[in-house]
């Protein structure tokens, strides 16, 4: 078969047709943040601020007393600890013309408004990047920009490092805020010997981390792990099944972990989390700033001012310098 001479098809006229452009806009960047979701929230004063720590004194099996004994001296007690961190300033901004803003776009019927909400997405992934950090907290001055510490540098009773790893530097000798970032050591790879130590540390030390936020390389290497149970859900006739593969459940010696994988924390850090122990707190929650217009365009900023706190610093743990790859 062939076209008859001189058919007008539409490859001749291809210029003079309309375009099906479809009237959305695809995105599929990821949005979720396992670790801010999970913890606490909370508000704080100042850019610089503080909480106390304490402990119980260790256990005694010779804790035995006499029948009207007279205390003739007295225990004295450990101070509580004060612990520390700054707030950090995060922000996204945008500049959209009057025309941009005027003219039909394909999908989005504000520009100004489109790209508002995609940058308080944007804030959201930064901000669960930064909180899951090693970095120490920095005061800033007026050319440096403060830095809140990450929760890498907040942990130093239960990590488990490689060959030359050190743990972020407090500013005082037991207290104070991470003034130095984390050395990162060598990498080794990840196993259940790794996991069963850190797990153990978290335990000993009085704390319950149950969810273990790994990327995506050593969620598979977790999944690996003769601990993980089985899973089974049962499906009735009415509906197809359900398939939970997201997030691990691992049966130890210490109870249940849930290895939850992550896109921005660290590949080579397994953090090991108790949301109970942990809180998100703002000087200055989501703000959208009208910038004074000094031409024909629309300026937003949208700023937020917020900082980590890890109210038990023993309730959790890490497993560094694992192997990426």
């Amino acid at each position: 078969m062939a076209q008859i001479a001189n058919t007008t098809s539409t490859y001749d006229a291809a210029d003079g047709i309309n375009e099906e452009l479809a009237q959305m806009v695809m995105n599929i960047d990821p949005e979720e943040t396992p670790f801010v979701s999970s913890i606490g929230r909370g508000s704080v004063k100042n850019t610089y601020y503080e909480w106390l720590t304490d402990a119980l004194a260790a256990a005694s099996s010779t804790n035995f007393k006499i029948e009207g004994d007279d205390y003739s001296s007295w225990t004295a007690h450990v101070g509580r600890v004060r612990l520390a961190n700054y707030t950090c300033i995060s922000s996204k901004n945008v500049i959209v013309s009057g025309t941009q803003r005027a003219v039909d776009n394909a999908g989005v019927s504000d520009e100004l408004g489109y790209q508002v909400a995609k940058m308080g997405k944007e804030l959201r992934l930064d901000m669960e990047k930064i909180l899951c950090g090693p970095q120490a907290a920095v005061a800033g001055d007026d050319s440096t920009a403060r830095e809140t510490a990450g929760f890498e540098a907040f942990i130093r009773t239960n990590d488990d490092r490689g060959a030359s790893g050190v743990q972020a530097t407090l500013s005082g000798t037991t207290k104070g805020y991470p003034s130095v970032d984390v050395v990162d050591g060598t990498q080794r790879a990840y196993t259940e010997v790794i996991h069963k130590a850190v797990n153990q540390l978290v335990w000993t030390s009085g704390g319950k981390a149950e969810r273990v936020i790994v990327g995506p390389v050593n969620k598979t290497k977790a999944s690996a792990f003769t601990g993980i149970a089985t899973q089974r859900h049962e499906v009735g006739n009415s509906g197809p099944a359900t398939i939970m593969g997201a997030a691990d459940v691992y049966i130890g010696d210490f109870g249940r972990t849930y290895f939850i994988p992550s896109r921005l924390s660290r590949e080579r850090s397994a953090m090991y989390v108790d949301p109970q122990h942990a809180t998100l707190v703002t000087l200055r929650n989501f703000e959208l700033q009208e910038i004074a217009k000094t031409g024909d365009a629309d300026k937003r900023v949208l700023v937020v001012e917020y900082g980590l706190k890890i109210d038990v610093e023993k309730a959790h743990g890490i497993a560094a310098d694992l192997t990426t790859t």
